[in-house]
């Protein structure tokens, strides 16, 4: 009888259930549809192409940017004993000779190219005489000029369709605004593709910001409070970076830098050392992009701003994907907004530069918010939450609030009177009744709301004008040029049917001490969940592996919450298969039978 996919999430990949939104898109899939799929990092979204891989015949296409990722995702795959293999640069010759035969032969059930050699001639060629199940772009938010990473290789994909009319394509990202999911499906020719978009929260992750003040003594004194756990601190330049990380090696902490600049040995061996729990900080540029595939990454720092919400919202979404608690931290200063926008201003593409203008500002507001970070983060990405989330800096130390319902009508009102035709910083100048040629050209000086807010400062209305875009009361339009539109929701304000609470500005936030970053899990024996940590770590030595890769921190935590006794309650534990049961079963089962006896010992 064929396996069902319930049946190979439980015997290959060690799962009693799917995750929310999984199986649906796993049915669309083996219906042979093209699929776009938004999932948040962590959420399982390689789960989505890799158990249809091992269902249908042939071998599965998965077409990625990222050499590390690639590789860290087939480790991962023949851990399960999956046939996976990657196809790039980083292969000496005999190697690509032997992955090509292996490919050709139909030995492999899921194959990683990177997407500039997909589109080789020679590749193309060789994909005709194989059996091609399904095609996976993988971070295909880089298709899109919309997209925060956009990669010109990426472009040529939708070519694929073509030359494979009849093999169903799936996108896969987790980071794509409503205008990039619409130029992705056009992009990649997607033919009445299934849309599933499952939400972007990471309510494990807490996300906190500070305005900068000697930034590397605020990055200390965060990592002493997370000592022991594992981070990524993201910095913008090469030269930043390598400062960082000397600094950081100065004050004892393990850490090693990672950029592009560096020679390919080095990089390799910052990766190996992180995935392997040798050092505790990774210092990386943002613009590289890691693609760690690491699933106990406890924090990630940003020590300079980044230049949009896209690639932040990836970026911190490496923390917790086990679902353990997290930290996201982001350090912000004045200089660093002077930087980026002449960073943006450099680009000779007009159409680019205001997209990426849009985004950047997008990212100073979220930097500056005085109102819940997460509903912030989602409301940017076009999901409301609904409530404040309880697990960001402003929830747990909140700005004074008021009474801003006169304020929020006057915004809207003028909103309103210029016609929903003009950006925020026009609209601005307008209330505070500002004298210049532009407002003069459009007679917009002569409209009832010009200067009625001349009473508050430039700082005060930009924050006002933010928390209205945050609350669903206006949007900015990012593909007419970023104006401000009224929603249905900002009638109720105008009519005065409806009393508002905003927060007042402050220019610094208020930290509070708080204690160590806390990943104790209710239930967990703590000395047994540490016992099984070093063995783990000992097996990993053996074989030359990354410790997750014989069982995550999810997985061991419930060996040390479940005490399983033998190999049926065993197989039981999520994350643990068929193939890891017989490979590490009996050792494990052993060291927690040893531990529980010794227990018992100490209390007779």
């Amino acid at each position: 009888m064929d396996k069902t996919p319930k049946d190979i999430l439980q015997t290959v990949f060690g799962y009693s259930e799917f995750r929310p939104h999984q199986e649906e898109i796993i049915s669309d899939v083996l219906s042979r549809h093209d699929a776009f799929i938004l999932m948040p990092t962590g959420g399982g979204k390689s789960l989505c192409y890799q158990i249809p891989a091992l269902i249908f015949p042939g071998t599965a296409i998965v077409i990625s940017p990222l050499i590390s990722l690639m590789k860290d995702q087939v480790d991962a795959l023949k851990a399960n004993g999956v046939e996976a293999a990657y196809y790039n640069s980083s292969l000496n010759e005999a190697d690509s000779r032997q992955t090509i035969a292996r490919f050709h032969a139909g030995e492999l059930d899921l194959m990683y190219v990177a997407p500039e050699r997909i589109m080789s001639a020679g590749f193309l060629a060789r994909m005709k005489d194989v059996d091609i199940s399904l095609f996976a772009v993988d971070e295909s938010h880089c298709v899109s000029q919309w997209g925060h990473d956009f990669r010109p290789e990426y472009v040529q994909l939708g070519h694929l369709r073509e030359q494979f009319p009849r093999i169903p394509m799936v996108a896969l990202t987790a980071t794509a605004d409503p205008q990039t999911r619409r130029d992705i499906i056009h992009r990649l020719r997607l033919k009445e593709s299934k849309v599933h978009v499952t939400g972007f929260d990471r309510p494990n992750i807490r996300y906190s910001a500070l305005e900068k003040s000697k930034p590397f003594d605020q990055l200390k004194a965060f990592l002493s409070r997370v000592d022991g756990s594992r981070g990524i601190v993201y910095a913008l330049s090469r030269k930043r970076v390598e400062e960082v990380a000397d600094k950081l090696q100065l004050a004892g902490f393990r850490a090693h830098p990672y950029h592009a600049g560096l020679p390919a040995a080095r990089r390799q061996e910052a990766h190996e050392k992180f995935m392997r729990d040798e050092i505790d900080v990774v210092v990386a540029t943002v613009a590289f992009g890691m693609g760690i595939d690491k699933p106990d990454v406890r924090f990630v720092v940003h020590y300079d701003l980044p230049k949009n919400i896209e690639g932040y919202y990836q970026e911190t979404g490496r923390a917790g994907r086990d679902g353990l608690p997290a930290e996201a931290l982001l350090l912000f200063g004045a200089q660093d907004m002077v930087m980026a926008r002449r960073l943006v201003e450099n680009s000779q593409n007009e159409e680019q530069k205001r997209i990426e203008t849009h985004k950047l500002n997008s990212m100073i507001a979220f930097a500056e918010t005085l109102t819940c970070r997460r509903r912030v983060l989602l409301n940017y990405f076009g999901e409301e939450l609904g409530k404040d989330c309880g697990n960001c800096d402003v929830c747990s130390d909140p700005p004074e609030c008021y009474d801003a319902t006169v304020d929020a009508q006057k915004a809207l009102s003028c909103v309103y009177r210029v016609g929903q035709r003009y950006g925020m910083r026009h609209v601005v100048d307008v209330l505070r009744g500002m004298d210049n040629e532009r407002i003069r050209n459009l007679h917009h000086n002569e409209l009832t709301t010009y200067g009625i807010g001349g009473d508050r400062s430039d700082a005060e209305w930009t924050s006002l004008f933010r928390q209205l875009i945050h609350r669903g009361y206006l949007i900015q339009d990012i593909a007419n040029y970023s104006v401000l539109k009224l929603t249905q929701d900002a009638r109720s304000i105008l009519k005065g049917e409806k009393k508002l609470e905003l927060a007042k500005p402050r220019l610094k936030e208020k930290v509070k001490k708080r204690k160590k970053l806390a990943v104790a899990v209710e239930g967990r024996d703590e000395l047994l969940f540490e016992l099984l940590r070093d063995l783990r770590k000992d097996l990993s030595n053996q074989e030359g592996i990354a410790p997750f890769m014989v069982f995550g921190d999810a997985t061991l935590t419930q060996m040390a919450i479940h005490l399983p006794k033998n190999r049926g309650e065993f197989l039981e534990i999520n994350g643990v298969g068929e193939k890891k049961m017989y490979k590490y079963g009996e050792i494990f089962l052993g060291e927690i039978a040893d531990y529980i006896e010794s227990k018992s010992t100490v209390v007779t």
